[in-house]
């Protein structure tokens, strides 16, 4: 198993494609202010995502929960990491709801740092929020980003009777470099028991996961990646560029063009995934109410016949 070489990390000059305007004018200016009045983050910001006007401005955000810092370090990742120093804001779930509606979101995630250090992880209070969302604007589209809740089935359980439209939980990257990129009680196999759990426990739970590419990965382990997503009936994929936050992350080891996104996309529709989102400012979050997922959702909720795809 090859690691990734510990040295002094440099950044490497982003290709034009990569770059994007940073976000301003007066609506993002205003959700600014007033999640900062209800002490909530997005993980747009916390994750300096360059999709985050674009997402805003079209009914998209994803709220990150249970305070600011992580108790995993993985190292791709700008989230701060360490043990909490503050409790979970009780208020919080209903504070996420009513920002929902505030935003006048048709379609909001919900992530959250890793909290090891409580009893159930966190569990019950994430689920406290989608139920409250659920319950305040019925209308909007929920989807979970979840931490791996060391793959506890009691975690697992409560969050799927909250009933998340949506359930994603991300392997990241392929299986070799799992180990260098992310933090070591993350692995592998867990995440894709995790997916594979969620969607037994909940008759029409869509399962979502998410890449980064450029970390050292071969086309080779990305289609294995494909595969074993596939085996754990994974419906929708996402493909994204890794960018370095900052010198103390993993170093960039290529910038895909978006040629080559384009050719993984279709590569993974052959897998049999529903819906794959591929580009290099694609994120785990990106574009999440995209017409045709919200349809498929919809005509779920509603106990419609799906498409066939």
């Amino acid at each position: 198993m090859s690691a990734i070489p510990a040295k002094k990390r440099t950044f490497q000059k982003k290709p034009d494609w990569i770059k994007v305007k940073l976000p301003g004018g007066d609506e993002f200016k205003r959700i600014s202010k007033m999640l900062r009045e209800r002490n909530l983050f997005t993980v747009c910001e916390e994750a300096m995502c360059p999709n985050i006007a674009e997402c805003w401005s079209g009914g998209t955000a994803t709220l990150m929960i249970m305070g600011e810092k992580c108790t995993r370090g993985c190292r791709f990742c700008n989230v701060k990491s360490g043990i909490p120093d503050t409790p979970l804001d009780p208020l919080e779930p209903a504070k996420s709801a009513e920002t929902v509606e505030l935003m006048n979101l048709e379609y909001v995630v919900i992530t959250s740092v890793d909290r090891d250090e409580l009893e159930d992880q966190g569990a019950s209070h994430f689920a406290k929020t989608i139920e409250l969302i659920h319950k305040r604007t019925p209308h909007v589209l929920v989807e979970t980003l979840i931490p791996d809740f060391r793959g506890n089935i009691d975690c697992l359980q409560t969050i799927s009777h909250a009933k998340p439209d949506v359930l994603a939980h991300n392997v990241e990257t392929v299986r070799r470099l799992t180990p260098f990129v992310r933090d070591q009680r993350a692995t592998y196999d867990q995440s894709l028991m995790v997916l594979q759990t969620m969607k037994k426990l909940r008759e029409n739970q869509w399962t979502k996961s998410s890449i980064m590419l450029g970390l050292g990965e071969t086309q080779e382990e990305l289609l294995e990646t494909f595969q074993d997503l596939r085996d754990h009936d994974v419906d929708f994929l996402t493909l994204g560029q890794y960018l370095q936050p900052s010198r103390k992350h993993l170093e960039v080891k290529k910038f895909y063009t978006p040629e080559e996104f384009k050719t993984l996309e279709q590569k993974a529709l052959t897998f049999g995934f529903k819906y794959v989102a591929s580009g290099p400012l694609v994120r785990s979050s990106y574009r999440a109410g995209e017409f045709f997922i919200s349809n498929m959702i919809k005509q779920n909720r509603n106990g419609q016949e799906l498409p066939v795809v």
